[in-house]
């Protein structure tokens, strides 16, 4: 199992290409069921967990083609050959239940195994349930799998959220594109990635207003056709590689970047004395005189701060000056690298959903070991302003949503390399 190991106290200087969104990606992928004509996407991620869709469209009958080194994928599902998401697929990642609303949706029925992912929470389910009940479908639990029948097709229905879901939003939309009549889908997530999904639906002609607000309203199609469609910066990346800088000192420009994308760290960065500079290319960060202060973070759905970001920022505030809290509102067990920082020489205290981060601390390298995905990029960070070497082991989650982050760090002047298993 490889391993990540850095040796801190290097400031950076450079230049970083943002890559297309994994999140974005793996709801853009299953778009490709409701038709069967070719659907291509650009700007595509070269991620495992792009690996992993790739295997379960595949599985369900999809060819798939990987052009521009990987860039692009042209997904055909002319021919569904199963309706089955198995479980040995689905377990790997928790974006495997985007394929349920499509599938339903063109084929009338289902059967997707329930998923699995970061243990960073429960995440239930429910919602996408009950909104394809909504309408019209019918659905039943069976050892571990969900069967799902909508016969004579789904319908348009009213469906309010009682509390916001991105993967809940993506799946009924996709859904309901085929769905007879017209759906309204209230509370619904506003996030860059369900803006870019209703985009792409309206390439392969869904007709979809409102995205990006809490009301989305489609008005079913008979049939989708195929089209080609670039996937978004990842914002997520993007948000990693500015607080890079930020907690390593010097300065870099993140290429392809854009502060639509992560305004909610923009302004915390720059409350917290961090330039974040806007360029022709992207945004430039660096700290504006050598000191980060203290403040306060509470993860929110968009356009509020991201919980994927959280792990992240807590590494900057390890060397903010004075007491920092962050409120964790997404989901209710994501504090699990604290210990890993801890190792390192942090003074962190977690109360329920909230964590005390007091600072600056003298971090110092030591073997550490990461819990998911976020958790990785947040012990890499706290590694680039440690006093020797920090060794990240599991870094398998990594791989799952940062491409090639070792070459992107050092080629701003970190000091970091991949310690690779030898094979057996």
């Amino acid at each position: 199992m490889d391993r990540i190991a850095i040796t801190g106290g290097a400031p950076l200087q450079g230049e970083i290409a943002i890559g297309g969104a994994k999140n974005a990606c793996l709801a853009l992928m299953p778009a490709a069921l409701l038709t069967d004509q070719p659907l291509t996407l650009t700007n595509a991620p070269r991620l495992a967990d792009i690996a992993t869709m790739r295997q379960l469209l595949e599985s369900l009958g999809c060819e798939i083609a990987a052009l521009q080194h990987g860039r692009a994928l042209a997904i055909s599902a002319a021919r569904i050959a199963s309706r089955t998401a198995h479980y040995d697929i689905v377990r790997k990642m928790r974006a495997s239940i985007l394929v349920l609303g499509p599938l339903l949706a063109r084929e009338g029925a289902a059967v997707v195994s329930l998923p699995g992912g970061c243990a960073i929470g429960a995440r239930p389910v429910d919602l996408h349930l009950s909104g394809l009940e909504k309408m019209g479908a019918t659905l039943e639990l069976r050892e571990g799998y969900v069967h799902a029948q909508a016969q004579g097709g789904l319908r348009g229905a009213e469906i309010a959220f009682p509390f916001v879901s991105v993967g809940a939003t993506e799946n009924l939309l996709m859904a309901a594109t085929l769905a007879r009549g017209t759906t309204r889908l209230r509370n619904a997530a506003c996030e860059p990635e369900i803006v870019d999904l209703a985009r792409c639906l309206r390439a392969m002609g869904a007709q979809i207003v409102g995205e990006g607000t809490p009301e989305i309203e489609v008005q079913g199609v008979a049939a989708l056709h195929g089209a080609t469609h670039a996937v978004i910066a990842d914002r997520i990346e993007l948000g990693t590689y500015m607080l890079a800088p930020a907690i390593a000192g010097g300065e870099v420009e993140l290429i392809g970047g854009g502060r639509a994308l992560v305004g909610a760290l923009c302004d915390l960065l720059e409350a917290a004395d961090v330039s974040v500079e806007d360029t022709p290319r992207g945004l430039k960060v660096r700290r504006r005189n050598g000191i980060v202060r203290a403040m306060r973070v509470e993860t929110a759905p968009y356009p509020g701060f991201p919980t994927d970001l959280q792990a992240q920022i807590m590494a900057l505030l390890t060397q903010a000056e004075g007491e920092s809290v962050i409120s964790e509102r997404i989901f209710e067990n994501r504090f699990m690298h604290v210990p890993e920082l801890a190792r390192m020489g942090a003074e962190i205290a977690v109360h329920g959903g909230a964590a005390t981060v007091r600072g600056p601390a003298a971090l110092r390298g030591a073997p550490v070991m990461a819990s998911d995905l976020r958790a990785s990029a947040g012990l890499i960070l706290a590694a680039l302003a440690a006093r020797g070497e920090t060794v990240i082991s599991r870094v398998y989650h990594l791989d799952r949503g940062y491409e090639r982050v070792e070459e992107k760090l050092s080629a701003v002047g970190a000091r970091i390399e991949r310690l690779r298993e030898p094979a057996r």
